[in-house]
């Protein structure tokens, strides 16, 4: 690859699973890079639930970087199992047990997973505390990316893997993410083998839901003895606030959904009811369908910077992916605009076909369909 100096100088916005992917695979065929991300540190904050990566993008991207082997010792197979209940009597309706060599969609702790690709890049690849403010400078570079802390960093190639609300993303399209009408709660459930048995034994190794069209339970086994559950229902974005309640409002929230979820089966209601601490709110949304733009010969993106979707098992893969295949791109090509044009050559069509499969697929959230609320980017 050549550039206007001998080394290009690759930028990285955001250190989730497909910043690091991307990294990780450039830093594997020899190309340098450098990942900034917002947070302080690498254990600031939740690094969120279970993720299943899939044989063809998740897991091919991990091979892509050389880390398959290590992903197979540290995943979950186990967590291939699903249950569905009925909400009104509790019954069980359908249940998934995974054989023992499955290894389709393995479940894996998103911090996991975040530590395994941080282990393998080159020490002082991410730049953290590293909040992006703007990207300028002409299409043909080089860029300039404006920090909060007042520095400023110039390079070749800006990767936007900055998420949902992505920054990069501004320089290539005015699209912003819509509600999509439905909502998540999150609640964590601690030590649990212990302390809440009961909803151990109904979610079992992998994931428990139900649903009745207009509101759903799911419980995802995390390991360390931990469970997330995310309470689904219809509404807009600031139910809450209509409500006169915010997240800090525990116990006010339980007695509404407890309203809400009235009728359901106490065993369920459990997964309401019994939560460690307080809720997380977590409105869902979408970029339009489809989500195109003009190749830029210095900036590109990936993930849900490019195509946030509903989460219905479909984002941090797609991201891993994109990752992977522009790397490889890159690191094949004779000029980075040829990579991108190459990499956005096959990853907006098939993003496009994602998203209009998925595209008023949030119902879906509600259905007793199987899916994965772990996959969404919630940066």
């Amino acid at each position: 690859m050549t550039t206007p100096s001998a080394a290009p100088r690759i930028a990285i916005v955001g250190a989730g699973p497909g910043g690091l992917t991307c990294a990780r695979v450039l830093q594997r065929n020899g190309v340098d890079a450098t990942v900034y991300d917002l947070a302080p540190g690498p254990d600031a904050g939740n690094q969120g639930g279970t993720l299943d990566l899939h044989e063809e993008d998740g897991q091919a991207a991990l091979k892509e970087a050389g880390l398959l082997e290590e992903f197979t010792r540290l995943a979950r197979p186990e967590g291939q199992e699903m249950r569905q209940f009925d909400t009104a009597d509790g019954t069980l309706r359908f249940h998934h047990r995974p054989d023992d060599d499955q290894f389709t969609a393995p479940e894996i702790d998103r911090g996991r997973l975040r530590d395994l690709l941080l282990d393998s890049l080159a020490p002082g690849t991410v730049h953290w505390g590293r909040r992006l403010k703007s990207v300028e400078g002409p299409d043909d570079g080089p860029r300039r990316l404006h920090f909060a802390d007042g520095s400023v960093v110039r390079a070749d190639l800006v990767i936007g893997a900055d998420g949902a609300w992505s920054t990069v993303r501004r320089v290539l399209s005015p699209a912003v993410p819509e509600h999509i009408g439905i909502n998540f709660l999150e609640a964590w459930f601690d030590d649990v083998e212990t302390a809440h048995r009961s909803v151990a034994d109904l979610v079992g190794q992998g994931s428990a839901m139900a649903a009745d069209g207009e509101r759903c339970l799911f419980a995802q086994r995390n390991s360390g003895g931990h469970i997330r559950v995310y309470i689904i229902q219809p509404g807009p974005a600031d139910w809450l606030t209509r409500a006169g309640l915010t997240s800090q409002d525990t116990e006010q929230i339980r007695t509404l959904l407890l309203d809400r979820y009235q009728g359901w089966a106490p065993g369920l209601r459990r997964l309401i009811t019994d939560n460690d601490g307080p809720y997380i709110h977590r409105p869902l949304h979408a970029l339009p369908v489809p989500h195109t733009w003009q190749t830029n010969p210095s900036v590109t993106l990936l993930g849900d910077a490019a195509h946030l979707m509903p989460p219905l098992g479909v984002g941090v893969n797609l991201a891993m992916l994109d990752a992977a295949e522009l790397a490889v791109a890159l690191a094949s090509h004779d000029t980075i605009a040829d990579a991108i044009r190459a990499y956005e050559k096959v990853m907006v069509p098939r993003s496009q076909e994602r998203q209009t499969a998925l595209d008023g697929a949030a119902a879906g959230l509600l259905s007793n369909e199987p899916f994965d609320p772990g996959q969404g980017d919630a940066r």
